[in-house]
Formats: structure tokens, C-alpha cells, sequence
């Protein structure tokens, strides 16, 4: 009889799928390795293609800096005119949609994916990330899986965002917690250009 790691008795079938669910995240792992290498890639252009080859959908005048990482590419949506920061980590295990012209520092982790803590097996949970048009995420910072995080807000720097966030309000902290209102409740300027070789 074959057993799973926790003991529980499998069938045939169920170790068919386990054995085509292991090959398929080599396959997955192997595209992780290729996507890291396109991040040490020092041209927007040549990134931009790339990660668009595997699944990213990257609206127009968008970019990442360079060192960005996922666990899976296809679920990641960026809108037009948006900026990634280096050393982006965009999970993608669920769904993350950033809108348009948004502005995303450095060193930013978003989370889609996380463990169920009251699971027998401790497996993983995962739900969606929003992002709204005109947000500015501060360096450092964690957005928790299932975040919505409203037009125009801002999260500032170090904060873990645990629970949505109303457009224009400005959050910040350990869990992130309102501050104040974003006074220009219209914006409509336009990021610019990436730096170069970044």
C-alpha cells in the first residue's frame, strides 16, 4: 500500500496525480529560475518582453526594476503607466491586478498565497490582490493575501497591510491602520519614464 508523507492510504490514481503535479512544478521551478535571470537583465525593454512571454500581463508605458520575483507569473495584471520597484516580489498563486499609473517602491512583497494555520496538513489558502489606479506602496512593504487596496491610497513605507485600504486613505504601520486623506481626490498625472538600467 502506498502511503502519503501524513500516512493516508493513496490509490492509484491519486499517485498519478501526485506524480504529474511534482513534474509539473519542475517545469513551474525551471520557469522561476528563467524569470529570475530575466530580472538581472539591465533594459526594460528586453524585461518587459520576457515577462510578458511567460504570463505577465504589462499594460503600456509600464515596467519592473530589475530583480523582481514570483511564484507564478500568469495571474499578474499591471495596468498602464505603472512602476515596480526593484526587488519586487509579486506571488501570483491567486490573482494580483495593479491598475494603472501606480507607483510601487522597492522591496515590495505581495502576497496572494499563505498557509492555513488551522489545516490538518497545514495546507496553503490563497486569495486575490487589487491594487486601484493612482496608489503609491512605500518601500518595504507586505500586503497580505485578499488585500483591496482603493484608488489613490497610499501605504507607507515598512507598514503589512492585513485588511483593505479606502481609496485616498494614507495607512501605515504594524498591522497598517489609517493616518489621514489624501487631500487631491482627482489625480491624473502621468509616472514618466522608468530610470535607465534599473
Amino acid at each position: 500500500m502506498i502511503k502519503d508523507k501524513n500516512g493516508n492510504a493513496l490509490s492509484i490514481s491519486d499517485v498519478f496525480k501526485k506524480v504529474l503535479n511534482r513534474i509539473s512544478n519542475y517545469f513551474l521551478d525551471f520557469e522561476l529560475m528563467l524569470l529570475r535571470w530575466v530580472g538581472h537583465v539591465p533594459s526594460h525593454t528586453i524585461r518587459n518582453l520576457k515577462y510578458k512571454f511567460f504570463g505577465i500581463k504589462i499594460g503600456k508605458g509600464s515596467t519592473l526594476h530589475m530583480w523582481a520575483n514570483f511564484f507564478n507569473p500568469r495571474n499578474i495584471q499591471i495596468g498602464e503607466d505603472s512602476i515596480i520597484g526593484d526587488h519586487a516580489f509579486l506571488d501570483g498563486r491567486d490573482k494580483i491586478v495593479i491598475g494603472n499609473h501606480v507607483d510601487i517602491a522597492s522591496s515590495v512583497m505581495i502576497y496572494n498565497s499563505e498557509h492555513d494555520l488551522e489545516s490538518e496538513d497545514f495546507k496553503a489558502r490563497t486569495e486575490p490582490v487589487e491594487i486601484g489606479d493612482y496608489v503609491f506602496i512605500g518601500p518595504r512593504v507586505i500586503i497580505m493575501p485578499g488585500v483591496k487596496i482603493g484608488k489613490g491610497a497610499v501605504v507607507a513605507g515598512g507598514a503589512v497591510v492585513t485588511k483593505d485600504v479606502e481609496p485616498f486613505t494614507i495607512v501605515g504601520g504594524v498591522p497598517a491602520k489609517p493616518i489621514c486623506e489624501r487631500k487631491n481626490k482627482n489625480p491624473n498625472y502621468k509616472l514618466g519614464r522608468a530610470r535607465l538600467f534599473q
